[in-house]
């Protein structure tokens, strides 16, 4: 099985853990769809759990569902599925398409415009792994949740 990963080693155990995971269907709506997901999840572990989740982390994960999405949407045919856990201290994004080709960060270019999903994605998670399945591949990343512990609270 072919990976990538940053932020090193292997994703948390599977326990104590808060999850869901929900399919999303192959059109433009479903973008803002995931980000509200994603929102909406950590509100939940908020109110019902009792974690602490900095506005910075609720920005941060509605930036990094949009765009590991949005690639999802426009390199992969089919529906994309949209895995969100917490283990500790951290959000476990993880995002499965069909599309088995791994995807490569490209060299910093500051005349490019567009594809700097990627770079950006990986430059705020203190995680990303990528890891083709026996369909396509999925990417998960890792943010945390209470980036400092002085920051406010949503």
């Amino acid at each position: 099985m072919d990976r990538m990963i940053k932020g090193g080693g292997r994703m948390a155990p599977q326990r104590d853990r808060i999850e869901t995971t929900v399919a999303l269907e192959g059109d433009t709506y479903c973008i803002a769809e995931a980000r509200h997901l994603a929102v909406d999840f950590l509100s939940r572990a908020q109110a019902e759990h009792g974690l602490p989740v900095t506005a910075r982390a609720m920005d941060l994960t509605q930036l990094v569902v949009s765009e590991l999405v949005t690639n999802a949407l426009k390199y992969a045919p089919g529906p994309v599925l949209l895995d969100l856990r917490i283990v500790g201290g951290m959000l476990e994004v993880a995002v499965w398409d069909s599309d088995p080709v791994l995807p490569m960060a490209r060299a910093s270019d500051p005349g490019r415009v567009g594809q700097h999903g990627l770079e950006i994605v990986m430059a705020v998670c203190e995680g990303f792994e990528v890891q083709r399945q026996p369909v396509g591949k999925q990417i998960t990343v890792r943010i945390a949740l209470l980036t400092d512990p002085g920051l406010d609270t949503h």
